[in-house]
């Protein structure tokens, strides 16, 4: 059976699931539905390339645009970091519905800013989830989840290039299960009956707090490495920017002052932290730090 999908899309994650979709010949994209606020410039081009529609809307549930992609006959939406929450007359105009890929593993990580989330609560693995998309936020039922291991070497950079990815993968194996007829749903609540979800970070949440431990002040940096917003300090009213640390074998639990820095060499310097300490090894800042300054 040949699929006909109706894409709504925006940055890496959709641009290489897209590509596995397209080289398909028994499914075909009949639209790409790009944010309206910043249409992606990638899609658009990718669409031209094909010959697909490329369409923006503010209000995807209206009745002017609902009405729009019916005339494309789709067995399916799909949504990829669209931003959008779709309403139950959208959901509807398909016969297979709409399904969501969602760098998280559902029933936890449900929301924003999860790959920054696993990382700050020092998990083991962090999971990719195709669900359908019912009137909640990503809690529908679930179609396919992969997992994929979490390891000190790892960052923000590493896992959102493997999320990147794997989106891909499990997006195309997802709808690979819908188009065969052999998806067994599993309902979130048979996991957890309440799940998590994760709020939006926002400006100020980069500051960092020293009086965490070391383990914790070291998740929290990778957490927010670039390409995000990294973390913040202020010594002496100028701010540090810092992007990586790294924990110190063996290192001492003694009292002493959160923040404080306690060694300065060349390429790195040492922070107190509620515990031990950490090794700064990528900062930046105008100011020439010593020991004995203090972040506030």
């Amino acid at each position: 059976m040949n699929m006909k999908i109706g894409y709504f899309a925006d940055g890496p994650w959709s641009h290489r699931a897209l590509y596995k979709l397209l080289e398909d010949a028994t499914l075909s994209v009949s639209f790409i539905c790009a944010r309206s606020d910043r249409p992606d410039q990638d899609l658009a081009r990718i669409a031209a390339e094909n010959g697909i529609p490329f369409l923006t809307h503010p209000r995807v549930n209206s009745d002017e645009f609902v009405g729009q992609i019916e005339r494309y006959g789709c067995d399916i939406f799909v949504s990829m970091s669209f931003n959008q929450i779709f309403r139950q007359r959208l959901i509807d105009a398909t016969k297979y519905k709409i399904i969501n890929c969602h760098a998280g593993k559902l029933p936890f990580y449900r929301g924003r800013n999860i790959i920054n989330w696993a990382l700050i609560n020092d998990e083991a693995e962090f999971g990719i989830t195709v669900h359908y998309v019912d009137d909640g936020i990503d809690t529908g039922d679930i179609i396919l989840q992969k997992t994929y291991p979490i390891t000190d070497a790892d960052d923000y950079a590493t896992l959102l290039e493997r999320a990147y990815s794997g989106c891909g993968q499990v997006l195309y194996d997802a709808i690979k299960k819908i188009q065969a007829g052999n998806v067994v749903r599993i309902k979130q609540s048979e996991i957890h009956p309440t799940g998590f979800y994760c709020s939006a970070r926002k400006e100020g949440d980069e500051n960092l707090d020293w009086s965490m431990t070391s383990r914790e002040v070291f998740n929290f940096v990778r957490a927010i490495c670039r390409p995000g917003p990294e973390a913040r300090g202020v010594v002496a009213t100028k701010e540090v920017r810092i992007n990586r640390v790294c924990l110190v074998d063996s290192a001492p639990s003694y009292k002493g002052i959160a923040g404080a820095i306690i060694k300065v060499d060349s390429d790195s310097f040492v922070v107190k932290t509620a515990d031990s300490f950490v090794r700064v090894t990528d900062w930046t800042t105008e100011l020439k730090l010593k020991v004995g300054d203090r972040f506030e």
